[in-house]
């Protein structure tokens, strides 16, 4: 499951992202509808970037997008407060991603660190 920043470098050409997702086979390869939404929310901040809206729109159009649905809700739940409990914080769209990739047991590939706070959760950092 892609997270939204390594999306970000992917439409930007990211040299070591590109390879990566090349050698996966796109079956593999999936977005959480958070994910798509936060694309969704750039494209319509830029409204007059064209070539971008074109990139995103043939992005989406190539990969799975997961719907977040109520086995995801199950496990936001006991997650989020598990991670309260133990002060640890995570923005809430995060969160939210985290939760989905829990809950259909993918790995989620993200630059972002403070994925790590999550536990049970596999990631992968393609920038690197």
């Amino acid at each position: 499951m892609l997270d939204t920043n390594i999306v970000s470098h992917l439409l930007r050409s990211h040299p070591r992202v590109t390879r990566r997702l090349v050698k996966t086979q796109m079956s593999a390869v999936c977005i959480s509808s958070i994910t798509k939404g936060e694309l969704l929310f750039g494209l319509a901040k830029r409204q007059n970037a064209k070539s971008l809206h074109t990139l995103v729109s043939e992005f989406l159009n190539r990969i799975e997008v997961l719907p977040w649905d109520s086995v995801t809700a199950e496990q936001y739940g006991p997650v989020r407060a598990d991670m309260e409990r133990q002060g640890k914080l995570l923005g809430p769209l995060d969160m939210l991603i985290a939760a989905h990739a829990l809950a259909v047991k993918a790995t989620l590939v993200s630059s972002d660190k403070t994925f790590r706070q999550v536990a049970g959760l596999r990631i992968e950092d393609w920038t690197v």
